[in-house]
């Protein structure tokens, strides 16, 4: 949902854009679509993100033919079950697409922006990152990992250019935002999708001394 808005948002823009995805047909669906919204190349790259080596692989074909600009990191997880009920598989599942995935294209990428002293770097977190719920403490612990990752590398990396922001939105319309709706809240209250596209997008245009270095986007209405 989201990461199909941002593509769409960067395309209207003339970017040349990379789509990751676990299923290939998706990403055929959505880069068609993509295609039609601006000029520039729309690739796609079918990666399952909860296993290192195919972002391993990913990361090298990549890395031998262009340099990446601007990575968006937002895919993600939601599981929803109580402590006693949630395995180890959950966790490190959860673990593994929302945290582990950002932090390993954060590292294969990093190099070449660096090189070029230009980069920016959007990790996805949630209001999770600043809270906690019950039958959510898998993600909301993955979320605030996140959140921590962001803050840390923003320092570590401006030095070069390199620049790291973290959007944590509330509940958006997309489909993980039907699964939050199991949690008692209000779907019609959610956020859109691509007003954040807009926020995300605008935020990696800013080129001089101001960066939103961590933004909140909450609902105006909050159960």
């Amino acid at each position: 949902g989201l990461g199909k808005e941002v593509a769409l948002k960067y395309a209207s823009t003339g970017a040349n854009l990379i789509l990751v995805g676990r299923n290939e047909a998706t990403l055929k669906e959505v880069q068609q679509e993509v295609c039609a919204k601006g000029p520039g190349v729309v690739d796609i790259q079918v990666c399952n993100l909860e296993k290192p080596e195919d972002i391993f692989s990913m990361v090298e074909r990549l890395n031998s033919k262009m340099t990446v600009d601007v990575l968006v990191n937002c895919a993600g997880v939601f599981p929803i079950s109580t402590i006693r009920d949630t395995s180890v598989e959950d966790y490190q599942n959860c673990m593994n697409i929302n945290v582990t995935a950002p932090f390993l294209l954060i590292k294969g990428f990093v190099d070449g922006m660096v090189q070029n002293k230009w980069g920016r770097i959007i990790n996805i977190a949630s209001s999770s990152a600043y809270a906690g719920g019950p039958r959510t403490s898998v993600y909301c612990a993955s979320k605030h990992a996140l959140l921590g990752l962001s803050r840390s590398l923003f320092k570590e990396l401006k030095q070069y250019n390199v620049l790291v922001s973290c959007i944590s939105p509330g509940s958006i319309k997309t489909s993980m935002g039907r699964e939050v709706e199991k949690l008692g809240q209000e779907y019609d209250t959610f956020i859109e999708p691509a007003e954040i596209a807009d926020f995300i997008v605008n935020n990696t245009a800013f080129d001089g001394n101001m960066i939103a270095e961590e933004v909140r986007l909450n609902r105006v209405f909050i159960q």
